[in-house]
């Protein structure tokens, strides 16, 4: 992701959503997201996000075209997968990076590779698990360089809707699946006695 480039980030409002449009908006990227509420497409905006997208009521393809005079995105961060194939093709910009790191949405889609084609465009899918201990080496170290030094200035933060119990682990998933937080909902394991 470069300076003065688009990126779309769907699911803004997750853990995943909320650190990405703060590492967008400081590399100096438009951030454009998707969320399901009012409330939650606000706090994306405080965020840093501009182009806030209803996914319930507004088609996130057409609101990127528009919202950006018909370049379209950059770059695009799906965790959803399978929901979504076309309309993302629809939404990116020509020489496009449509990056896929979920299959909330599902595993299987039909693509049109002739539109891919002719945006010149790539997907990218990628994941953590499965990789060498070597590559996430590798990760870490570009980690470090790249996006701590934001933390320790504050320009990106951890968004953490709330904190429980483990002891609540089943009602800490119910928020999760049906959206009720906005950033991570973190669990904590009760203090253990530890002999003086």
């Amino acid at each position: 992701l470069q300076p003065g480039e688009v990126f779309l980030v769907h699911g803004g409002s997750g853990g995943i959503g909320t650190a990405a449009i703060q590492l967008g908006s400081a590399v100096g990227a438009t951030v454009a997201v998707t969320a399901g509420s009012a409330d939650k497409l606000d706090r994306c905006r405080q965020l840093g996000a501009t182009i806030l997208i209803n996914y319930h009521t507004d088609a996130f393809d057409e609101v990127v075209r528009n919202a950006t005079g018909g370049h379209g995105a950059d770059v695009i961060l799906d965790g959803i997968g399978a929901n979504y194939p076309s309309r993302n093709l629809a939404a990116l910009a020509a020489s496009g990076r449509l990056l896929v790191i979920g299959l909330q949405g599902g595993r299987r889609a039909e693509l049109d590779l002739g539109a891919l084609l002719s945006k010149r465009a790539a997907i990218i899918a990628t994941t953590l698990r499965w990789r060498s201990v070597a590559e996430k080496a590798t990760t870490v170290a570009a980690v470090r360089e790249h996006v701590w030094p934001l933390l320790e200035s504050g320009d990106v933060r951890p968004v953490v809707d709330r904190v429980m119990p483990i002891t609540e682990v089943a009602e800490a998933h119910r928020v999760v699946e049906v959206g009720e937080h906005v950033g991570k909902v973190v669990l904590t394991m009760p203090p253990r006695d530890v002999p003086g």
